[in-house]
């Protein structure tokens, strides 16, 4: 079984070494390419306020924020809900900034969040694959074709149901490859004493095939 978290964050503003803090975590869990419905989500009282700047992202006010809980009431349910799972992250070193800062904060080491734990940057996926072109969560939906039309505003459960479904679309293709290859390992062993004896058939592309492959390799 592959376990995913999915997870964002937003936060009082945009640097951490100012002592900004998170103040909502949102996570969506996917098990073997499928989201489940065991999501983990809190806002939190940062017991600072939050910058004008960064209200205008996300929406989240100082005085909505007063009666919730602070980062140390939540994250024994946080650690214990990623477990050791790999991490899915838009702009990873942004959001495990804050996190290890909160860790350190609450009276943990950093290690516990990683744990030897994968962590899967979508950011660094989409450069890779889109080099040159906007690669924002917004920009992704799009090309992605994923409906974000409620997102008016950031919001880290939102946000993060919808890199989820980016994910599993950005990197349905290299799963579809690896799935085929398992399935054929598989094949051969099961038939080892079958294909042993017997003779390959070459079957040769015809020309508009060969064509094809020639024109995919020249726009791709």
């Amino acid at each position: 079984m592959e376990r995913l978290i999915v997870l964002d964050t937003e936060t009082t503003g945009l640097d951490v070494d100012d002592g900004h803090k998170i103040i909502e975590i949102g996570c969506i869990e996917i098990i073997d390419r499928n989201i489940t419905e065991n999501s983990f989500h809190y806002y939190i009282n940062p017991e600072r306020l939050v910058d004008e700047k960064a209200y205008e992202i996300h929406g989240i006010s100082n005085d909505f924020l007063k009666d919730k809980p602070k980062f140390i009431d939540v994250i024994e349910k946080f650690i214990e809900y990623i477990s050791d799972s790999a991490l899915v992250i838009h702009n990873a070193p942004f959001d495990l900034g804050f996190l290890k800062s909160e860790y350190i904060r609450s009276g943990y080491q950093q290690e516990v969040l990683y744990r030897d734990r994968e962590i899967i940057d979508t950011l660094k996926i989409a450069r890779q694959k889109s080099p040159g072109k906007r690669n924002t969560l917004d920009a992704l939906c799009l090309r992605y074709s994923v409906d974000n039309t409620d997102r008016s505003l950031h919001g880290a459960l939102l946000d993060a149901n919808l890199l989820a479904s980016v994910y599993l679309r950005m990197t349905q293709g290299q799963t579809l490859i690896k799935g085929l290859s398992e399935v054929i390992v598989d094949t051969r062993q099961k038939n080892s004493d079958v294909i042993k004896n017997r003779k390959p058939k070459i079957i040769y592309a015809n020309d508009y095939e060969l064509d094809e492959h020639r024109n995919y390799f020249k726009n791709n």
